[in-house]
């Protein structure tokens, strides 16, 4: 009696395997994500903004360029050389890009590249300030709110600026040629060194430093501690402050200081 228990239990499993199987193969050609995808994530937010010739930059100048070298109407296949700046559109920051030995975008473990994500919404301060940054005190009060940051989590600051885009309010130069939006200030970059295990910091706007920054200070505290920066991040406002998972679609070309990169979060 025992063995056809254990017989009927295993066809009762197998069925069941079956009917999973074949529902994630209806969701997936639905274009939604299956219950089981990345440990039970539902949905997939993309956090990269299309990029394009004219995408802001910034030194305000064009860095990503194309030029058709095949077209389908001539040679029944379409191509495009493509030449651009590593730090261009929404891009990765690697050690290497702040510091002399750093690692390379190319080097960069891919345990690393997929990591907890907390965002950190300054919207408020940022409407009123261009030049708003997260301090310490936006990082305590969003473990206050949330718990503790996650280890190699990604820390994101959600400034609303994505809303420019398209605008000269992206990069918000004044009459001087100074750029204006907001970044992470350098003593909350010591903060997350000191205090959390945290793998990489992300912005909606074109650098990890507010516009107005002298110095890169940001920049220099935190990536040649072997982090890494997200810059130009997209759709920010449109996953919860903590509970999804980032996936940073690294380009690894080697000794690369950073490059354009594909972005999503699971949810």
């Amino acid at each position: 009696m025992e063995s056809v228990k254990q017989k009927m239990l295993s066809r009762r499993s197998f069925f069941k395997a079956a009917a999973v199987g074949t529902a994630g193969i209806a969701a997936a050609s639905a274009g939604i994500a299956p219950p089981a995808l990345a440990q039970g994530h539902a949905s997939v937010t993309d956090l990269t903004h299309e990029l394009y010739e004219e995408f802001p930059t910034f030194f305000g100048q064009q860095q990503f360029f194309r030029e058709e070298k095949f077209n389908y109407a001539k040679d029944k296949f379409n191509m495009f050389e493509l030449r651009v700046n590593e730090h261009t559109g929404t891009h990765v920051d690697a050690p290497l890009h702040f510091s002399a030995d750093g690692l390379s975008v190319a080097e960069l473990p891919v345990e690393k590249l997929v990591v907890p994500l907390a965002v950190i919404d300054i919207r408020q301060k940022a409407s009123a300030d261009a030049d708003a940054q997260v301090t310490p005190d936006d990082i305590k009060a969003w473990v206050a709110a949330n718990g503790d940051i996650p280890e190699n989590a990604c820390v994101a600051m959600l400034s609303g600026w994505g809303a420019h885009l398209g605008t000269d309010k992206f990069r918000n130069a004044d009459a001087d040629g100074k750029l204006h939006f907001p970044g992470f200030h350098v003593e909350a970059a010591k903060y997350l060194l000191e205090e959390t295990k945290a793998a990489g910091i992300a912005v909606d706007t074109l650098s990890l430093d507010h516009g107005p920054s002298p110095d890169f200070a940001t920049h220099y505290a935190w990536l040649p501690e072997g982090r890494w920066g997200l810059e130009a991040a997209a759709n920010l406002d449109k996953v919860p402050a903590k509970g999804a998972t980032l996936v940073l679609g690294a380009p690894k070309h080697r000794g690369g200081t950073g490059g354009p990169a594909r972005v999503f979060a699971l949810i």
